[in-house]
């Protein structure tokens, strides 16, 4: 008798795929499908907040944990009994278990994720004496020695990490487009990488030696997805106290470095010594001495940072230490740097304004984040939900007519194909005024020439290819004033060219030359 059949055997393989896949990019639901078969339920094809629905179950999930329940315990029962099992298929078993288990202990878990988040204080975790008594039950089975799991704090750790991950992604990321979904997978991926297998063998006590860069417009987010990441980092669990060695509610350390003087930023992240500059009248531990083993240090705007602190960053990044102001003993930092810019630093390397080496040491792991307008263009439904989601922290139980108002005021006055210059941040100040004042009324932008509109919106990938060639045409045009020249310099022929110059345009053109 075999310890398992193969219809047991398929399903648990794609519980194994899912189990380890990125919750938030859309191969999830064909991972549902295959394990569920005719059972599945048509679902979204990425996980996000809803207007009017937020981060409840979903039902795939549950129709899953109830046969992986019964699968598992029939597996159980067979490797007691002392069936002959293949390694392959033990290693289904415990894959198997530990998504049950954490399928089981996912309320309870978030219901600890929330209370700690409100009250920002260590939660006692008086439920791990079930939970260990559910991984005796499940994996201390005789005759299978070391080959299945063995250390239940260290999972009971990393399940807490994964609720809690999930939640602050989810949370913080708001949007339906499929860019705010690469967004949240992005995030997922810089907790955990792209192998949960590998991360849960032995990543997890090293991704603080690995600095994550966060690109991007001006109001897209980036705070929110550095703070999603610096809070979601993995805490050690200690069985004996049943509780977490640290608090991730007070696990991020922010500093904008671009609203600090060179001498402030350095004393901020450093610390220093009392005498070691005018006005130090004590000593003082800085970010980096503070900032626990599962703690982070967000750097925002990184990319306005003085050379000489590029270089004493440099050595915190290449060798973990750094020294106070006014101290000649070396210090450890222990945590994980995040950092941010709206800056390009492609140019500012090529200008000489950023270090080479500090940018190499930042970029091994960078995530960019979308503008508002690419998820508009990709789902122009994300505006009301955005909106929604700004009212609700702003006008409680009015949200919906404060949101009606608001879209009202957009599609009358700006346009729902505005912009949105500012980003997610613009969109929420709208949202502010237009609840005090019953309008908004965006900042007039500078003038452009015409040339400087085109370059703009090639800049920002506005164009279609064949729009940007009629523009382009017309502007040679405009210089040349000869469609034979014209079509000489872009090759082109000449009855293209006379095709796609465009009247108007050309009109203008002439008018601002």
């Amino acid at each position: 008798m075999l310890a398992i059949n193969d219809a047991d055997r398929a399903f648990l393989q794609a519980v194994s795929k899912l189990a380890y896949c990125n919750p938030f990019l859309p191969e999830r639901i064909e991972y549902e499908r295959d394990a569920l078969g005719e059972d599945f339920s048509e679902a979204e094809p990425v996980w996000s907040i809803r207007v009017n629905d937020p981060e409840r179950p979903r039902a795939n999930l549950a129709k899953i944990s109830a046969r992986l329940e019964l699968v598992c315990n029939s597996f159980r029962k067979r490797l007691v009994e002392g069936t002959p099992v293949t390694e392959s298929d033990l290693e289904l078993y415990e894959t198997g278990v530990l998504f049950w288990l954490y399928r089981k202990y996912e309320e309870t878990l978030h219901a600890a994720i929330v209370a700690e988040l409100e009250t920002k204080s260590e939660a006692r975790f008086d439920f791990y004496a079930d939970f260990q008594r559910d991984w005796q039950h499940y994996f201390h089975i005789p005759d299978t020695g070391s080959r299945l799991a063995q250390d239940p704090a260290h999972m009971f750790a990393s399940f807490f990490q994964l609720r809690r991950a999930f939640h602050l992604i989810f949370r913080y990321i708001v949007g339906t487009s499929m860019p705010a979904a690469k967004l949240r997978a992005a995030a997922w991926q810089s907790i955990f990488t792209h192998d949960m297998r590998r991360y849960r063998k032995m990543l997890y006590e090293r991704m603080g030696d690995i600095t994550t860069l966060i690109t991007g417009a001006s109001g897209t987010g980036k705070e929110l997805v550095a703070r999603a990441i610096g809070m979601s980092r993995y805490i050690p669990f200690d069985a004996k106290r049943k509780g977490f060695t640290g608090n991730f509610s007070i696990a991020f350390h922010p500093l904008n470095l671009s609203a600090l003087p060179s001498t402030l930023i350095e004393s901020e992240l450093f610390g220093h010594r009392r005498g070691a500059f005018t006005g130090a009248l004590e000593d003082r531990r800085g970010w980096l001495d503070i900032c626990q083993p599962w703690g982070s240090v967000f750097l925002d705007e990184v990319g306005d940072l003085d050379s000489s602190i590029q270089v004493k960053l440099l050595r915190v990044l290449q060798s973990r230490t750094f020294q106070p102001l006014g101290e000649t003993k070396d210090r450890i930092f222990q945590g994980k740097i995040i950092a941010a810019t709206n800056r390009d630093l492609a140019a500012a390397l090529h200008k000489g304004d950023f270090r080479t080496d500090f940018y190499y040491r930042l970029c091994s792991d960078v995530i960019v984040t979308p503008s508002l307008r690419e998820q508009l263009r990709e789902s122009p439904q994300v505006l009301r939900e955005m909106i929604i989601f700004l009212a609700r922290s702003l006008a409680g139980p009015e949200a919906e007519e404060l949101a009606d108002d608001v879209e009202r005021w957009i599609e009358k006055n700006l346009g729902l194909d505005y912009a949105w210059p500012g980003n997610f941040r613009e969109l929420e100040q709208c949202v502010r005024s237009v609840l005090i004042r019953e309008e908004y009324h965006p900042p007039r932008a500078p003038t452009h020439t015409v040339r400087e509109q085109l370059i703009a919106s090639i800049a920002d990938g506005g164009l279609t290819a064949e729009e940007l060639l009629t523009q382009y045409c017309t502007l040679i045009y405009s210089q040349t004033r000869s469609y034979e020249e014209t079509a000489r310099r872009l090759k082109l022929d000449r009855r293209t060219v006379r095709k796609k110059v465009d009247a108007r345009l050309l009109a203008r053109l002439r008018e601002k030359s």
